[in-house]
């Protein structure tokens, strides 16, 4: 498989999205505009954020330098966020969205996300969605953190069908049947935490695995994303990790390494249904994102 940091893969809607970006959750602004600029430095075209980071206007600032400092144009960048769960519901999330816009500082997105499936809020989040959508504000859209059952709500009562499903994925949550589903109705299926913390990339086995490539836990989990036609999105605050998580194009894993990697998932999730706070669409839903302005 021959793959480069140029390397897209193409939507259910015809859009082309990159296979390999980068992420900013738990960054502050400050952080969050220092990585973007590195970010596209160093070849990335995807950023992927959210308002429930808190860091929307750090990616606006530092996706305005970095174009600018880099002769680019922002039709250059691949640029997802998501919907926070205090926004969902229709009119919510239009208006919302067009605050987002200004933090970004720009009048489109490339792909919006449904953050969580906020119950009894959702399908009204997602007729918002399709509106922005047909208006062009955002050339894709899609969900995150969505399960079967309400993957299953949104294809038998939407007019659009998501191009995405964002799940947390890496070697200890595969995630298998969700991929499955989405899969099947081309819905790509996106990655985030995918390296999964110190408990992934401590892992004796990959450990191993990683000598084997002369390569790292973390470029061998990448490398294994793309081979799973997985796309994905690391996050670093730090420079040298940013080019490292990109040097995953010069070598190819076996397909027994592959299958070995495969035989790892425990559903080790770091979040989940059971003990997240929106499940069950709580009272007083309220915006109460911080927003970091360091």
């Amino acid at each position: 498989m021959d793959y480069s940091l140029d390397s897209t893969i193409t939507l259910n809607n015809g859009v082309k999205m990159p296979r390999l970006g980068m992420g900013v959750w738990k960054i502050n602004n400050a952080g969050a505009s220092q990585s973007v600029q590195w970010a596209i430095k160093h070849g990335y075209r995807a950023i992927d954020t959210a308002k429930q980071y808190g860091n929307e206007a750090g990616v606006g600032q530092g996706l305005t330098k970095g174009l600018a400092d880099n002769n680019m144009k922002r039709e250059d960048i691949f640029l997802t966020t998501k919907i926070f769960n205090g926004d969902q519901g229709y009119e919510s999330t239009l208006e919302a969205f067009e605050d987002q816009l200004k933090r970004l500082q720009t009048d489109y997105v490339d792909l919006l996300l449904i953050h969580w499936p906020v119950d009894g809020k959702y399908l009204d989040t997602w007729r918002a969605l399709e509106k922005i959508y047909h208006e062009g504000k955002a050339r894709a859209i899609g969900v995150s953190n969505f399960n079967i059952t309400r993957l299953k709500t949104i294809l038998k009562n939407g007019s659009v069908k998501p191009t995405i499903n964002q799940m947390e994925f890496h070697p200890l949550c595969q995630e298998e049947d969700i991929r499955n589903y989405c899969e099947q109705r081309n819905i790509q299926f996106e990655a985030w935490s995918p390296l999964g913390g110190g408990k992934v990339l401590n892992d004796e086995r990959l450990k191993k695995i990683a000598a084997k490539y002369n390569k790292s836990v973390a470029q061998i989990i990448l490398r294994w994303d793309l081979q799973q036609n997985v796309i994905t999105i690391p996050k670093s605050v730090h420079e040298e990790r940013l080019i490292q998580n990109t040097q995953i194009f010069d070598f190819e894993l076996s397909n027994e390494d592959v299958q070995e990697i495969n035989t790892y998932d425990n559903e080790a999730r770091d979040l989940w249904y059971s003990g997240f706070y929106w499940h069950g669409n709580p009272t007083g839903m309220k915006d109460s994102v911080k927003q970091w302005n360091d």
